[in-house]
């Protein structure tokens, strides 16, 4: 999994008909301190997130294991919205 935050909305009118129904969102992965990294990921939204969360994103084949995203075309889907970070260095 990997943290990032939600930067903005993605609207597909034309899409595989399998995403019909998930929330799409643009996820820009962070810092444990939240300072955003390079790159961006469009994914599923499973949990309610929105922009200006900071999120959980899993990605990969592990991105269909969500009830929302089975047997989809999805290879990121937000599994988990952050409310708080304890690290120990």
């Amino acid at each position: 999994m990997t943290l990032g935050k939600v930067i903005g909305t993605v609207w597909a009118t034309r899409k595989d008909e399998k995403l019909t129904g998930l929330k799409l969102l643009l996820v820009r992965p962070v810092e444990l301190d939240y300072s955003l990294k390079d790159g961006y990921v469009v994914a599923a939204d499973s949990v309610g997130a929105g922009v200006g969360e900071i999120v959980m994103i899993t990605t990969g084949s592990s991105a269909r294991q969500s009830e929302l995203t089975a047997g989809k075309p999805v290879d990121a889907v937000i599994s988990g919205i952050i409310d708080k970070l304890d690290i120990s260095e």
